[in-house]
């Protein structure tokens, strides 16, 4: 048996992600904000809606990312594999470094051909978050949207969910 997960991370902004809005001619339309404030997110998200998280409103780096993976290494009951894009934190000699430790334990991490974030599905992840699941009052106090983002994130496979379309593989 072999347990995939699709690994991202993305930052969610006190200001409000609006992709389009409508309004009558002479109406003002806002949205109430915190500025300047965000949450940086970590994720590992698999097609049964999996989801593994850590939030924080420091910068995600190296260091960050191998702890991540550290604990899922220890946590994992299976072979795991983490298909991750190739970003300098993703890549970084401290990650190589720790590899050999963590196939020890059965996680393993797979890099996506370089330009093809559409082949992580944790990108899905971030669009149904931003878009679909924080409402526009979440954005009104700081506190509110953090408690909100890692309050969706928490409930990713049981309230909230994502529909991937079937895998299709062939063996030759």
């Amino acid at each position: 048996m072999l347990e995939l997960f699709y690994g991202d991370e993305s930052g969610v902004w006190s200001e409000p992600c609006v992709p389009y809005g409508w309004q009558w001619k002479d109406e003002t339309v806002f949205m109430p904000s915190d500025k300047g404030t965000r949450l940086n997110c970590f994720a590992l998200l698999s097609r049964s809606n999996r989801c593994h998280f850590a939030t924080t409103s420091g910068r995600i780096d190296t260091q960050f990312v191998i702890e991540q993976f550290e604990r899922l290494s220890f946590s994992i009951e299976t072979t795991t594999v983490v298909v991750l894009d190739n970003a300098p934190i993703h890549r970084a000699k401290p990650v190589q470094e720790r590899r050999p430790f963590w196939e020890q334990r059965g996680l393993f991490l797979f890099y996506l051909p370089i330009y093809s974030p559409h082949l992580n599905l944790a990108e899905t992840l971030w669009r149904k978050l931003k878009y679909e699941w924080l409402r526009p009052e979440d954005y009104a106090q700081t506190q509110t949207l953090f408690y909100r983002v890692k309050q969706a994130l928490a409930a990713v496979g049981t309230l909230l969910k994502i529909s991937f379309s079937p895998f299709k593989y062939r063996l030759t």
